[in-house]
């Protein structure tokens, strides 16, 4: 799965110069909470609504509206957005966007072309929703979690009796133990009744370690 299958593309963008107050009128209109900052088409930094709040007066500031509005108008884009913020390809996997984004202990990354020119963003929300459908956490049917060897041969052994069973597998995901001794198999597959499935997997010496229907 690339970033560009899950990324919102050609985003709403501020320019570096704008006001807060256009920012501010800008994400509340939009519902935004992160916004690419250019500078011309060039991407120059991102500004999202914590470092609104954080250049703004304080609720407790004695300013009137009159002299908050002022203040909002004076102070620019520039003032508030974090600058050489880090960037991904279209093409760049989903996953390696998840492992730079918490590294970096950042909820977005800009997308960019090869001409450096934007194109998109992805957010934690993104990733969210990747996983989600990765596992097939909305979709009906039964879920089964299998703990089977960490050794060659194990996993198409598992595949050749689901196979035999006529059982149909819409989603599977995999997880090794830290000693990598074994790993646990999520399944799901769309059919509700599997009774034939479980005996057949537990015939063939895996174990079950849980089935949920939905």
């Amino acid at each position: 799965m690339y970033i560009k299958d899950r990324m919102t593309k050609d985003p709403y963008t501020i320019q570096v110069n704008a006001s807060i107050s256009a920012l501010m009128a800008l994400m509340r209109e939009k519902g935004l909470k992160k916004i690419p900052v250019l500078d011309g088409e060039r991407v120059v930094g991102i500004v999202t609504d914590r470092d609104v709040e954080r250049v703004s007066p304080s609720k407790a500031t004695t300013l009137s509206v009159f002299e908050i509005n002022y203040l909002l108008s004076k102070s620019t884009v520039r003032d508030a957005m974090t600058k050489d913020v880090l960037t991904v390809l279209p093409d760049a996997h989903i996953e390696d966007a998840a492992v730079l984004m918490r590294d970096e202990r950042i909820s977005a990354l800009l997308v960019v072309d090869e001409n450096k020119k934007l194109v998109g963003i992805v957010t934690e929300s993104d990733l969210f929703d990747a996983l989600i459908d990765m596992l097939g956490a909305r979709f009906t049917g039964t879920r089964l979690l299998i703990r089977i060897a960490n050794k060659p041969g194990m996993l198409s052994k598992l595949g050749a009796v689901i196979s035999e069973s006529g059982t149909n597998i819409s989603h599977l995901a995999m997880v090794v133990a830290d000693d990598d001794s074994d790993a646990e198999m999520l399944l799901r597959t769309d059919s509700k009744e599997v009774g034939q499935l479980e005996e057949a997997i537990k015939k063939a010496g895996f174990e079950i370690l849980n089935i949920s229907v939905k």
